[in-house]
């Protein structure tokens, strides 16, 4: 019994950390953790967002995609990505109305102590818009979602969300070549208001990784959440 007990426990434990979709430190934790947004009082809205760019071999192809259907979205974008070369396509992301908040490549800052991940965070802020000449919103989204009490706590301090997404409504296909036009239906389908949707228009270890099926997707997605009577929306407001 003691054996279960135990197995059980680490299990929640490391499901506090890890689940993809709200868990216990979601629901007691120091800070604001969004997985799902308000319901508007005006049409049913989506929010697509898009994680690890800025990657010029994708991003600016997606950014063409969504300037055509008069789309709005959010970037999650890993702060070493963004140099002189890369600026410019952050610019446009501000400049077309995107919203653009943090995200990390590595599952270690969850280990990191709140003083340290607040500072850390707050750097990456800071160097964005030291180089882009806007501000990220106040919004944090953890790679691959790994979270833990110091991360909350350190977000709280800054007054900085933890943004996660819908259940079932990512791009990871195991392993597997993602089909743009099946991966657009299956996300259409299973959305409801609120619902935030990620896809990825980078990776995390390879800035220039090839993500063309995200723009290939939106072109599909777009439409088809339209089709069903949903606007899209932005998890926070731009800088600009």
């Amino acid at each position: 019994m003691f054996i279960a007990l135990f197995v059980i426990g680490m299990a929640v434990l490391l499901l506090a950390q890890v689940a993809p979709f709200p868990f216990i430190f979601d629901s007691i934790g120091p800070a604001t953790t969004i997985w799902s947004m308000p319901q508007q009082d005006a049409a049913p809205t989506v929010y697509l967002t898009f994680d690890d760019g800025p990657n010029p071999t994708a991003t600016p192809g997606l950014l063409d995609t969504l300037a055509a259907a008069d789309a709005v979205a959010t970037f999650f974008v890993i702060e070493h990505y963004v140099t002189e070369d890369t600026a410019p396509i952050l610019r446009r992301m501000f400049a077309e109305g995107h919203a653009v908040g943090l995200h990390s490549h590595t599952r270690v800052l969850a280990a990191l102590p709140p003083d340290d991940l607040a500072q850390f965070v707050t750097d990456m802020a800071d160097r964005i818009e030291g180089v882009v000449g806007d501000r990220p919103c106040p919004v944090f989204r953890p790679h691959a979602g790994w979270r833990s009490w110091s991360m909350l706590a350190g977000l709280a301090s800054i007054d900085h969300a933890l943004v996660g997404w819908g259940w079932g409504l990512w791009d990871f296909t195991w392993f597997l070549a993602p089909d743009p036009r099946a991966l657009a239906e299956r996300l259409a389908d299973r959305v409801s208001d609120g619902d935030i949707i990620v896809l990825h228009d980078g990776h995390h270890l390879d800035p220039t990784a090839e993500r063309q099926y995200a723009a290939e997707a939106a072109a599909v997605l777009v439409p088809a959440l339209r089709n069903r009577g949903f606007r899209l929306g932005r998890i926070c407001q731009p800088s600009v």
